[in-house]
């Protein structure tokens, strides 16, 4: 007996639906909920990296706006939505070791 072709292209669609789901849209949509997370939970003296990679300290969260201090008095008005990446205190503390390290040239 052989089975429908109609049925194998079928059966195949959906398997070929179902990898991409879960290689693409799955890991994406994750990803997205944990940052709208951490932008909700965010708070003076958070570290932060904006879409255009600027790094600062939050100064102050006012509903959707966030100062941003980047050099002692200077700060900058963003949108919540342009924070791409909010560092974790593991981040700060490798980033200290690195800043820390001498390169020796010879």
């Amino acid at each position: 007996m052989q089975a429908n072709p109609q049925l194998n292209m079928l059966i195949s669609i959906i398997m070929v639906f179902a990898i991409f789901y879960f290689l693409m849209i799955r890991p994406q949509n994750q990803e997205r909920k944990k940052l709208q997370k951490q932008l909700d939970a965010l708070k003076k003296g958070d570290e932060v990296i904006t879409n255009g990679g600027l790094h600062g300290t939050v100064a102050n969260v006012r509903g959707t706006l966030v100062d941003i201090k980047v050099y002692e008095e200077i700060k900058l008005v963003f949108s919540k939505s342009a924070i791409a990446y909010v560092k974790k205190p593991q981040d700060l503390e490798l980033e200290k070791k690195e800043a820390n390290k001498v390169e020796v040239i010879k």
